[in-house]
């Protein structure tokens, strides 16, 4: 059997797939930069004729399958296959394993982070200090003063991997942690809250939702109407979980701390760059889940989620499109 690997995997996770199949072919989109699309990428297939598909932004749609039948799996290097046609794979019977929480200790270091720069203003007095204002009689002490992440009040909304890491950071700060998942019935000392409870009462709340029908826009004015001001909101999960028009309605009318790693146009627009330049508006390039070490997580999930799948082993657990189970 043949593994085709377009996505970037480290040395020893390489090795491993060595072990499992007779032919590896290790053509990373890292090498160009660029993913395939449906023509390149059916081209390829047809030329490497693999049984088995790892890739992480390449576009696998119904022409790709139709076009090529000789896959028997695709790994997907995502928490959500969303550069993948599910229901065609559902269709021609190919199983899609994923490589859920990725990435879910670098997004929960960046919460972290960026909590720690906005509450203690770290980027503004670095840049204080180097546009030469440190003088003779100023008061930094006072100037830059800021607050601490302890006792803070911690609203999660989504309470997968990624909340959950956050959740032991913050609780090492001293902050209390609540959460909202309906999925989700208890965890530990971590206090389950319905979605206005998080809202209402927390002086922090991050978003760590997936895009689905539930989700899309669920955040919207009902919910934001009752954050606190000089509270924070962070979404480093998706942008379409919130109802964007109702969000910019919030920066405009109240005083709370935005924080976006997440846009509904990635690249923005001119204008929504202009809008977003409110003093409360942090934005950061979707960077929240962007660590070198993401690379090798992701390699190893999968690694043991095909496996397991061999195995036949927690096959609605791994598998994605689990119609086909």
């Amino acid at each position: 059997m043949k593994v085709y690997v377009r996505a970037p995997y480290p040395e020893n996770r390489l090795k491993e797939l060595e072990e499992m199949f007779d032919d590896l072919f290790y053509d990373p989109w890292t090498k160009t930069g660029e993913r395939f699309y449906e023509d390149e990428m059916l081209e390829k297939l047809l030329s490497e004729k693999p049984d088995v598909l790892i890739t992480e932004l390449d576009r696998i749609t119904e022409k790709v399958l139709t076009g090529y039948n000789g896959l028997k799996i695709i790994g997907d290097c995502r928490s959500n296959p969303a550069n993948i046609d599910v229901s065609a794979c559902s269709k021609h019977n190919i199983p899609i394993l994923c490589t859920p929480g990725r990435n879910s200790t670098a997004v929960a270091e960046y919460v972290v982070g960026i909590l720690l720069m906005k509450y203690r203003h770290l980027d503004k007095s670095i840049d204080w200090v180097k546009d030469g204002e440190w003088k003779e009689g100023t008061t930094p002490y006072y100037t830059w003063m800021g607050d601490e992440i302890s006792n803070k009040k911690v609203g999660l909304v989504g309470f997968g991997a990624v909340g959950r890491e956050i959740a032991k950071r913050l609780d090492v700060f001293g902050a209390e942690v609540s959460f909202y998942d309906p999925y989700v019935e208890k965890c530990g000392k971590y206090i389950k809250k319905d979605l206005t409870h998080i809202f209402k009462d927390s002086d922090i709340i991050s978003l760590h939702l997936p895009v689905n029908s539930e989700t899309t826009n669920m955040i919207d004015k009902d919910l934001l109407d009752l954050i606190k001001p000089k509270s924070v909101l962070i979404n480093s999960a998706r942008s379409k979980v919130v109802n964007n028009d109702d969000l910019m309605k919030l920066i405009e009318d109240k005083d709370v701390e935005v924080i976006l790693d997440v846009l509904p146009e990635e690249p923005p627009k001119r204008s929504d760059i202009e809008f977003l330049k409110n003093k409360n508006v942090t934005l950061t390039p979707h960077i929240a889940g962007a660590t070198y070490q993401v690379t090798n997580h992701q390699a190893e999930i999968l690694n043991e989620s095909i496996k397991k799948y061999y195995k036949n082993e927690n096959l609605e657990k791994i598998v994605y499109n689990k119609e086909i189970l």
